[in-house]
């Protein structure tokens, strides 16, 4: 087996203790978790009402597409299905997003820098918090070269993960912005912090939901970049 399917393979390792253990932990039931997402799509929208061409016309791919709730938000604001594709490693995610979307979206199993997508044709390509559970950097090198790949000029990549590790779970590190530039060398990069520590938003969310907003006001409490990574 070589280093790279190593990798691959403990990733769906690494998910699978994840799920079992913290099967709670991400619904949207939860305070911190319903504003931390709406956080996330506020900004996102923000940055699609800046790119330019119509939002029908936009071809966009997931890299770890779980279980197509991301997908789903974009059709929502007016993507076509049979302009949509998404990549998920795992088969039971796979399995959920097939599931959940209509037949018009590609969907793909498998590893992301082998899948089948054609070079310069994608507008969009979105990544959200795949490369912190991805621990082999010739592993990140790879997907983040056939994203790179797949992309048009003037096209992005829409990036959101955290930046500093967790010291509490060894399945992840961060990914700080330094990374991301090496990662995308040839790239116009904009970011913006995102996101109050998961741990203290738990946390202070006990107290009261509003306690979010309160926190999440101070910069040095986000632990997330939502970057765009735009290919001149």
């Amino acid at each position: 087996m070589s280093p790279e399917q190593q990798e691959l393979q403990a990733i769906a390792e690494r998910y699978g203790r994840r799920s079992a253990a913290v099967a709670d932990r991400y619904s949207l039931l939860r305070p911190e978790v319903w504003q931390m997402v709406q956080e996330r799509q506020r900004a996102l929208l923000q940055v699609l009402a800046e790119h330019p061409g119509g939002v029908a016309d936009w071809r966009l791919t997931e890299v770890g597409c779980g279980a197509g709730g991301n997908l789903l938000e974009m059709l929502r604001i007016g993507m076509l299905p049979a302009h949509l594709s998404g990549i998920e490693l795992l088969p039971e995610r796979f399995t959920a997003a097939r599931a959940l979307l209509p037949e018009g979206v590609t969907l793909a199993l498998g590893n992301a820098a082998e899948a089948g997508i054609a070079p310069a044709s994608q507008d969009l390509l979105l990544q959200s918090t795949v490369f912190s559970s991805i621990l082999d950097d010739a592993v990140q090198a790879s997907v983040a070269a056939a994203m790179w790949r797949w992309l048009k000029p003037g096209g992005a990549v829409l990036w959101y993960d955290f930046i500093v590790d967790n010291p509490r779970n060894p399945d992840v590190r961060g990914v700080p912005m330094k990374r991301v530039r090496e990662l995308f060398p040839d790239a116009r990069i904009q970011s913006q912090r995102l996101t109050l520590a998961p741990p203290l938003a738990r946390l202070v969310c006990r107290l009261h939901p509003s306690a979010y907003t309160l926190f999440n006001s101070i910069p040095w409490l986000r632990t997330h970049v939502l970057a765009v990574i735009e290919k001149p």
